[in-house]
C-alpha cells in the first residue's frame, strides 16, 4: 500500500478540508443555474470563484471554489449602477426583483438590459460580519469584499448591516423576517396630523425640532415608540405657558403628567392611524396578486414588507397601551 494511501490518510485529509456537514454540494450543473449564468454572461459577468451550491441547514448558497484572502474583491460590470447585476447572487427568498441601470445608460442601451433577473434565492445573508458589499465609486463597480479568510468548498456569506426593511427591500430587494432593525417611519406631515391646528407655537415649535435634527428619524420600533419620536410629541404638545421648558423635554426631563399623557395619547393615534393605512395596502396588494399573476413575486414582496411593518405597530401599540397606564 503507498503512503498517504490508507484509512489513516483520509480520515486526515478529512479533518484538514472540515467537516462534511458544513460542506455544500456544487449545483453549477442544474438546468437552472445555467440558465443564470447564460444570463449573466449575456451582461458581461464573470466569476470564476465562486459556485451555487446547496448546504446542511442553510440551503441555497454560494460555495467558494479558491481559498479566499481578505480584502478580496468581486466588481460587476461598471454599466450598472449601485442597485444592479449582483443582486442576482446577494437576494434572498426572492425570485425576480427589477434591476435599476442608470438612467442614461438604460435609455441607449438593448431592450432586455433592464430585464428581471431569473433565479435570485441563490445566497443566503448572515448577521455576522464576513462579508461586505459596497458601490466604489473610483472604479465605478459593485464590489463584495471578505473581511476574513474562507476555505476552499466553504458557504460564503453576506452581510447587508444594520438596515431597516425599507432599505433592504429598496437597495437589496428582499425583507428580514423579524429583523431587529426594522421601524416605521413617521412623516412631519403626520407628525402634526392630530395636533391643535390653533396652536399658535406649532410654527416655532418646528423650527426648534428642525434646528436640533429631531424632525426625521422618527419610528415607531418593536419596543414602541422611539425616544426621538416621544421627545418631539412632547415639545409639540407643550402647553403656552411651559413653552420656555422646551430644552429641558430635549434634554429628556419630565415637564408635566400633562405633557406625558397627551404625547402618548397623539403617539397612539399616529400608530392606529398607520395600522388602519397598512391593513388598507396589504387588502389592496392581495387583490392585486389575483388580478396579475404575472407581478406575484415581486408583489409578494410588498406584501411581506408591509406585513413585517404591521406586526411593528402592532407591537407599538400594546407597548404605548402599558405606557397610558400609568397616568389612568
Amino acid at each position: 500500500m503507498q503512503k498517504g494511501k490508507g484509512r489513516t490518510s483520509r480520515i486526515r485529509r478529512r479533518k484538514l478540508c472540515g467537516s462534511s456537514e458544513s460542506r455544500g454540494v456544487n449545483e453549477s450543473h442544474k438546468s437552472e443555474f445555467i440558465e443564470l449564468r447564460k444570463w449573466l454572461k449575456a451582461r458581461k459577468f464573470q466569476d470564476s470563484n465562486l459556485a451555487p451550491a446547496c448546504f446542511p441547514g442553510t440551503g441555497r448558497g454560494l460555495m467558494s471554489q479558491t481559498s479566499l484572502q481578505p480584502l478580496f474583491a468581486e466588481a460587476v460590470d461598471s454599466i450598472f449602477s449601485y442597485s444592479a447585476l449582483l443582486w442576482a447572487w446577494c437576494t434572498v427568498n426572492t425570485r425576480a426583483v427589477y434591476l435599476r441601470p442608470r438612467q442614461r445608460e438604460c435609455l441607449s442601451a438593448e431592450p432586455d438590459t433592464c430585464a428581471l433577473a431569473p433565479y435570485l434565492d441563490l445566497l443566503n445573508h448572515s448577521p455576522h460580519v464576513q462579508v461586505k458589499a459596497a458601490f466604489n465609486e473610483e472604479t465605478h463597480s459593485y464590489e463584495i469584499r471578505t473581511t476574513s479568510r474562507w476555505r476552499k468548498h466553504e458557504e460564503v456569506f453576506i452581510c447587508y448591516g444594520p438596515h431597516d426593511n425599507q432599505r433592504l427591500f429598496l437597495e437589496y430587494g428582499f425583507v428580514s423576517v423579524h429583523n431587529p432593525h426594522a421601524c416605521v417611519y413617521v412623516s412631519r406631515e403626520i407628525l402634526v396630523k392630530y395636533l391643535p391646528s390653533t396652536d399658535k407655537q406649532m410654527d416655532k415649535k418646528i423650527s426648534i425640532l428642525k434646528d436640533h435634527g429631531y424632525i426625521e428619524n422618527l419610528t415607531f420600533g418593536w419596543d414602541g415608540p422611539s425616544w426621538r419620536l416621544l421627545t418631539a410629541l412632547k415639545l409639540l404638545c407643550l402647553e403656552a405657558e411651559k413653552f420656555t421648558c422646551w430644552k429641558k423635554v430635549l434634554l429628556g426631563e419630565v415637564i408635566s403628567d400633562t405633557n406625558e399623557k397627551t404625547s402618548l395619547d397623539i403617539a397612539q393615534k399616529i400608530c392606529y392611524y398607520f395600522i388602519e393605512e397598512t391593513n388598507a395596502v396589504l387588502q389592496k396588494v392581495s387583490h392585486m396578486k389575483d388580478e396579475k399573476e404575472a407581478l406575484i413575486n415581486q408583489l409578494t414582496l410588498v406584501e411581506s414588507l408591509w406585513t413585517e411593518e404591521l406586526k411593528i405597530l402592532r407591537a407599538s401599540a400594546e407597548t404605548l397601551h402599558s405606557l397610558q397606564t400609568a397616568f389612568t
